[in-house]
């Protein structure tokens, strides 16, 4: 129990396995307080799995905001390997744990995406073919090329995707340069929103003479989150009218 703006909130957070088709099954773990507003599915990044504490600290934190996140496994990390999957693979995790989460939260406004390459994975899947029910995608570190390496390689399918996109992305982060990331975002257009987050890097990381920490700059993060999951839905409301 915690209070959150005043109100007791309860956060439960439920594991479960999710079957991959061609690929066995994977660990998952759905999190929520009483009343959910909206729903993530969050995929982790290449280097960490689900269970990393920047994954546990954002379920926390957006469960607190009545946004509820199921975390999942891709096949390589639930083997315990360290290559990352096939993306033909990463995408049939995807669509699988998008799939539950409609189970799991009926009728409530679903989102996707994730850490690095989660959300990149999350990306392709859509662009491909659209995730059931999703209204938008959201990236927390979107990797544009590899550190060092810039360039727009990555970035031709996200002008498949047509459905709204957050990028969420420190502004220190070496996987995503200014002249390379200003410029896919001012391609998207309006379909590109940037939370671009003062002294962070690709872990969400602060320098400590920027005067900030980086629990702050996480709070920071969850909130752009729920702001643009509220501007989404509501948006989506009023086209269905």
């Amino acid at each position: 129990m915690k209070l959150v703006m005043g109100v007791q909130v309860t956060m439960v957070e439920r594991k479960f396995r999710i079957d991959v088709p061609g690929n066995g099954s994977v660990s998952a773990a759905a999190t929520a307080c009483d009343e959910v507003d909206a729903a993530y599915v969050l995929a982790h990044g290449a280097g960490a799995d689900m269970n990393h504490s920047f994954m546990q600290r954002v379920a926390a934190g957006l469960a607190e905001r009545r946004i509820a996140t199921l975390r999942f496994q891709f096949p390589y990390s639930e083997a315990g390997k360290h290559r990352v999957d096939a993306p033909a693979v990463a995408h049939a995790a995807v669509r699988a744990a998008v799939g539950h989460a409609n189970v799991v939260w009926p009728r409530t406004p679903m989102f996707a995406g994730g850490k690095s390459f989660g959300g990149r994975m999350t990306s392709q899947a859509q662009a491909e073919e659209p995730l059931a029910g999703v209204l938008g995608l959201i990236f927390l570190g979107f990797p544009l090329h590899p550190a060092g390496k810039p360039s727009l390689d990555r970035t031709p399918h996200l002008f498949d995707i047509g459905i709204p996109m957050l990028f969420v992305q420190g502004d220190r982060d070496a996987l995503a340069e200014a002249p390379q990331y200003d410029k896919v975002t001012q391609q998207l257009g309006a379909l590109a929103t940037r939370a671009d987050i003062d002294g962070a890097d690709h872990s969400f990381s602060v320098l400590k003479r920027s005067g900030r920490t980086d629990g702050e700059a996480l709070e920071e993060v969850l909130d752009w989150i729920t702001v643009w999951t509220q501007a989404v839905t509501s948006a989506a409301r009023e086209t269905t009218k």
